[in-house]
């Protein structure tokens, strides 16, 4: 059974747990690093789970699967999806589907026209389950991240 919930700065233990499950993982796929986290503060994840964000956390059977946070962008009408993980054990279970389901009902009810976010190039069990929900390619960016040079696909979701 998979039940999502809106995460709040009271939850930041299971966010931490998964977050740093994260960055150790697919380090590429993050403009944080694992080293950033790691060692912070109770406050400092406190405080990323606050403000504007929708913070979304997956639990299978209890335990947690996978978290996503959106914002909404400075571009009006349009919500950014800034951060999204599935733990391994959680894969092909659906949780990538009910997080990225739920951003965008949470998107819609904002008033958002659409939804937006950027994948590394290369990641594409991630370039699937976007492209499966409607997401389209609309650009590729050269960054230099904390790993160095990677690329990055913004990838977009018209919302009716």
């Amino acid at each position: 059974m998979t039940e999502v919930r809106v995460i709040t700065p009271d939850d930041w233990a299971l966010w931490r747990e998964v977050r740093l499950a994260a960055l150790h993982e697919a380090p590429y796929a993050y403009g944080s690093t694992y080293a950033d986290w790691v060692d912070a503060p109770e406050q400092r994840w406190r405080d990323r789970l606050g403000g504007a964000f929708r913070n979304l956390l997956v639990l299978v059977d209890g335990q947690p699967g996978g978290i996503a946070s959106g914002i909404p962008a400075e571009d009006p009408g349009v919500v950014e999806i800034v951060s999204m993980y599935v733990l391994p054990a959680a894969r092909g279970r659906g949780v990538g589907d009910r997080l990225l389901t739920e951003l965008a009902d949470w998107a819609r009810a904002r008033g958002a026209t659409a939804l937006r976010l950027a994948v590394t190039v290369g990641n594409e069990h991630a370039t699937a389950l976007y492209r499966r929900h409607g997401f389209r390619h609309t650009a590729t960016h050269e960054e230099t991240g904390p790993h160095g040079t990677r690329y990055e696909r913004t990838m977009v979701l018209p919302l009716a």
